[in-house]
């Protein structure tokens, strides 16, 4: 009993393209023997669809592809795939989340999700109607037929024992264990966030154990704007126990036998930074080659982030498409332009100096009169910022590059970055990394390539945005381990300015840092799309209003 967990990377809306990569994956697993090919969910049109699913045209042609699709299992193994399905019914919202069984060339059977998340970046019931019942069927499986429930993602995120609360009224799982399930098959599109996958695996391992039926999960794997998934789709026999890992981060396709689930291929998940670093390259990688650009540009500072944004888009998409460039004004340090420098050539990427400083001091003469009786201030330091954001969308238009954004999670919390200057770009690579994980990226890089790639007076000296004589961030900011450890218990972990307080920290730094974040939701509307690795990201997952007013957050 051979079943192909085959995880596909596909691009939104491609529906064609998708299609063709299923049927490859299909006549493969037949080559080998496979008697059923599992897909991840919504893998014929890509997840998450979002709108897309208004398109009357869309849904069409999804459904036109499985009917497709299904012809390429006459005489073959049969197949599992998500896709969007109308909904007959009269009454609901008019698609649902399904997988159809395609077997013996046609659509036998479809079976539609239960489960519809709508927290973080989720929005099923938007579109979706839930299924009333769990889906149960009979496929032939070496030779005999097997019960098997077929689950789609989020219905088996439904355990206590792992979240503490029950999140639904509804257990599919309990549902199939009754009904006489002998095997739950999940199609999944499960996003990736940085220790995740241990809970993942202790959930599908307990599911496994308590109701004593394998459980095999495919998952998702590539970029979908700020959405990574991870793949890593596996088995685990009716013990619990782990039995097969397909590969993170890239497709796979992974052979499990049911009559024999010992000495399976086991593929290694990456740890902690490592799985961020994969991610974030994988992410860019897509993100790049989906929306249709070959080249990334970076303005390179000698600072910490530019670097690592640099060798992230030096792995996704190679040394040959990454254009490096420092803007030096008069307030730019030596060894800042000498560091841009030496990593430029370290990465062996395009590297090209553009002084701004008179670009500079023609804004300033220009606006001199209507300036004339206040003092400098931090409008003149945002004059050289969207100086430099001007100049890297110049050469994004005229050469057709995409701009990737520098900036960190921790600068973008407090507001500590520029509109329409540093915050200009097309991507946003690091915008969900806090500033010391982007310092443990760095030593990563430099561990990883066994010589020093990113320099090491960039890891070692006070980051600073050089905008005025002698500044340093921490003249700003808190020291950034107090500002992380701060964002992460407000943001991440959404608790309130005394719990924060009292868990040791600084009231005043406190309430300073949380009146920033509030104060500054304004600029993160306005920036690029960030790629998500933590459980709380600055993006379609947070909705935190502009003009609003809450005491509680420490105004």
């Amino acid at each position: 009993m051979i079943i192909a967990l085959a995880q596909t990377n596909p691009t939104i809306g491609d529906i064609e393209a998708n299609g063709r990569r299923l049927a490859e994956r299909i006549k493969e697993a037949g080559a080998a023997g496979a008697d059923l090919v599992v897909f991840p969910e919504l893998s014929m049109t890509g997840y998450p669809p979002k709108d897309l699913l208004r398109k009357g045209d869309f849904v069409k042609q999804n459904v036109e592809a499985v009917a497709q699709l299904a012809k390429h299992t006459a005489g073959g193994p049969a197949a599992l795939v998500g896709f969007v399905k109308p909904n007959p019914a009269p009454v609901g919202r008019a698609l649902q989340n399904a997988a159809a069984l395609l077997k013996d060339g046609r659509v036998s059977g479809e079976f539609c999700k239960s489960l519809l998340p709508t927290y973080d970046v989720f929005d099923e019931h938007r579109y979706f109607e839930p299924a009333e019942k769990t889906g149960l069927t009979e496929i032939a499986l070496g030779g005999r037929k097997v019960r098997v429930g077929i689950t789609i993602c989020e219905d088996l995120w439904n355990n206590e024992q792992v979240f503490h609360r029950r999140l639904y009224h509804r257990n599919p799982m309990d549902e199939l264990a009754v009904a006489g399930a002998e095997l739950v098959v999940n199609l999944s599109a499960s996003p990736f966030v940085v220790g995740k996958q241990a809970i993942r695996e202790r959930l599908l391992g307990g599911h496994a154990a308590a109701k004593s039926v394998p459980i095999i999960c495919v998952n998702q794997v590539g970029g979908n704007d700020e959405l990574l998934s991870d793949g890593a789709s596996c088995c685990f026999d009716p013990s619990g126990r782990l039995v097969a890992r397909a590969a993170a981060f890239t497709e796979d396709l992974l052979f499990v036998d049911l009559d024999n689930l010992t000495g399976r291929r086991i593929e290694p998940y990456p740890d902690g930074i490592a799985s961020v670093w994969q991610a974030l390259v994988m992410g860019t990688r897509d993100y790049v080659g989906k929306c249709g650009f070959a080249d990334v540009v970076v303005g390179l500072s000698g600072g910490i982030d530019s670097a690592v944004t640099a060798a992230i888009a030096v792995e996704a998409v190679g040394s040959g498409h990454v254009h490096g460039i420092a803007m030096p004004s008069r307030y730019s340090s030596e060894h800042s332009l000498a560091d841009a420098r030496a990593l430029a050539a370290n990465l062996d990427i395009d590297f090209r100096i553009i002084h701004i400083g008179e670009i500079h001091e023609a804004f300033e003469r220009q606006l001199a009169p209507v300036f004339a009786g206040r003092p400098a201030d931090v409008t003149e330091e945002n004059i050289q910022a969207r100086t430099r954001g001007n100049i890297l969308m110049a050469l994004s238009n005229k050469f057709g590059w995409l701009l990737l954004s520098t900036g960190n999670k921790s600068e973008l919390a407090v507001g500590y970055c520029t509109l329409y200057g540093d915050m200009c770009g097309g991507l946003a690579v690091i915008s969900d990394v806090p500033k010391t994980m982007v310092y443990e990226l760095a030593r990563l890089v430099n561990a990883g390539a066994a010589q020093e790639l990113i320099p090491r007076s960039t890891l070692t000296k006070p980051p600073s945005a050089e905008l005025r004589p002698d500044q340093h961030d921490q003249q700003s900011l808190p020291p950034y381990d107090v500002l992380d450890a701060i964002l992460y218990q407000y943001v991440e972990q959404e608790r309130s300015v005394a719990d924060i307080i009292g868990a040791g920290f600084d009231p005043a730094i406190v309430r300073e840092v949380v009146c920033k974040v509030d104060r500054n939701e304004y600029k993160r509307k306005q920036a690029a799309t960030g790629l998500k690795v933590t459980s709380r990201a600055f993006g379609v997952g947070r909705r935190m209003p502009i003009a609003a007013r809450f005491g509680g957050s420490g105004h």
